[in-house]
């Protein structure tokens, strides 16, 4: 058995992975089933009903409130203050929203939809960004009605439209709109192709090459109706180490010192961005929180000492790093099929297909970046013996699947519970009605007790939008 797959059999391996990849309030009872803060996974299953992603409260906001701790700490050491923005992206609720702010965070969105959350979560617009390559009017208009704490500006014709739109609102030198122009640092990070932000070649963005961000900073100041905060750096996601951020933080500083020479201003803050790691296997590792603070913040001051520029206020925007370890997908088991997978040769050997009753309509990053993930029998202990299997989902796709190549108790039948760690980012917040099959619940848990903070999707709710 592969280490990657390891928590999803054995009692010893489970109970490392109940530290490493679930929710802090995982624990597995005398039979072998799984408990979430203190709620036993089959009540949830049948008074919730499945697939359904349960979400850990206090392991949330523990999150959060590490980030705010650590990163405080640690830049408070080099005299600079910070502020942590939660990423609505990776998903957003209300609820979540609340929780965030309340665990001393601010908000980041990236669309109208996201805006209009956090802002029926009362979360104040001080404590409130936008982000976006491709922002309407609406959406700008939106946010300088609700007076969010930064606009970040991702192209030279959208300074200009942020800066008109403005003027409209009446927004004037003495009350003007903050602003951030995100840069592409040409410093690539992350994962897969797709969650690389910071490289010249993709949408977001104005690359430092050229002067291009230069020209930038510069359109920004020359508008009265604008206040420049500073630019803004994000360079991928699925992050494990510090090396990428500590580069980035020194071009965006070297920036931020080559404006001032050039413009007479020095922008009072610096943004750099989010894109922390998680673990989503046993055998990955989530980064190290107040050690990249910590990294950091010496890597900021050490720049800037050696500047001759003054430590900026510094900004980050964590957001699958708080949210997708604090939460679990359930699914029912279905059908379970046995496939002879090759020609008779020796390489010939049985893959057991385990179908769910959820899949790519809420999880799609499987499909999409080749996500792998930890999966355990939640329901019982099952057997010792183990079976080669390949979870997949209900849709009409061959490509639905849950979990490529993963290893399961041999009895795992039809009605049993599995569940999926690590899956509150991207989960819910990617998840669509393909097939239209409905979107899962997202349930809350706390000191044994649940509550539905987003509701299950109803066949009514499909069929309200269809005109006819």
């Amino acid at each position: 058995m592969s280490a990657a797959h390891a928590a999803s059999t054995g009692p010893a391996p489970v109970e490392r992975a109940l530290s490493h990849v679930w929710p802090s309030g995982a624990e597995l009872a005398d039979d072998g089933s799984l408990t979430l803060a203190g709620i036993d996974v089959r009540e949830l299953a049948e008074q919730q009903g499945t697939p359904a992603f349960v979400l850990d409260e206090a392991d949330f906001r523990a999150r959060a409130r590490r980030y705010a701790d650590a990163f405080t700490e640690a830049f408070g050491a080099v005299g600079a203050e910070v502020d942590v923005f939660y990423a609505g992206k990776a998903f957003l609720s209300v609820a979540v929203a609340r929780w965030a702010c309340e665990e001393g965070l601010n908000v980041d969105t990236c669309t109208g939809g996201e805006l209009a959350v956090a802002l029926r979560a009362e979360v104040p617009g001080a404590r409130l960004g936008l982000h976006g390559n491709n922002k309407s009017d609406d959406e700008i208009r939106r946010a300088i009605d609700a007076r969010v704490g930064r606009v970040v500006v991702d192209s030279l014709a959208e300074i200009e439209r942020v800066a008109a739109l403005a003027a409209a609102a009446g927004r004037t030198a003495e009350d003007r709109v903050p602003v951030m122009v995100r840069v592409t640092t040409g410093i690539h990070a992350g994962g897969h192709e797709f969650i690389s932000t910071a490289h010249e070649d993709q949408k977001f963005g104005i690359s430092l090459a050229g002067g291009q961000a230069l020209a930038a900073l510069d359109a920004v100041l020359a508008h009265p109706e604008l206040e420049l905060l500073g630019a803004h750096s994000h360079i991928g996601s699925q992050i494990q180490d510090a090396a990428a951020f500590e580069a980035a933080a020194r071009a965006m500083l070297g920036l931020r010192a080559e404006h001032a020479r050039t413009s007479g201003y020095l922008a009072p803050e610096l943004d750099l961005g989010g894109g922390y790691g998680i673990a989503y296997t046993a055998d990955e590792t989530p980064i190290d929180v107040p050690a990249v603070a910590r990294a950091l913040a010496r890597t900021v001051a050490d720049a800037c000492a050696e500047l001759g520029t003054p430590v900026p206020r510094i900004s980050i925007e964590p957001g699958r790093s708080i949210v997708g370890p604090a939460a679990v997908t359930l699914y029912r088991v279905g059908v379970v099929k046995p496939v002879t997978v090759g020609d008779g040769a020796d390489g010939t050997f049985v893959r057991t297909y385990v179908s769910v009753d959820g899949g790519m309509s809420d999880n799609i990053r499987p499909v999409l970046y080749g996500a792998r993930y930890t999966v355990r029998l939640a329901n019982r202990r099952g057997a010792d013996d183990v079976l080669r299997a390949r979870v997949v989902g209900k849709h009409c796709e061959s490509g639905d699947v849950v979990l490529d190549d993963v290893e399961l108790p041999a009895d795992v039948a039809p009605g049993d519970l599995l569940a999926v760690a690590a899956t509150g980012a991207y989960g819910r917040s990617m998840a669509s009605n393909y097939n239209h099959v409905l979107r899962p619940p997202v349930v809350a848990v706390r000191d044994g007790a649940a509550r539905v903070i987003v509701r299950r999707e109803t066949e009514d709710d499909l069929l309200a939008l269809d005109l006819g």
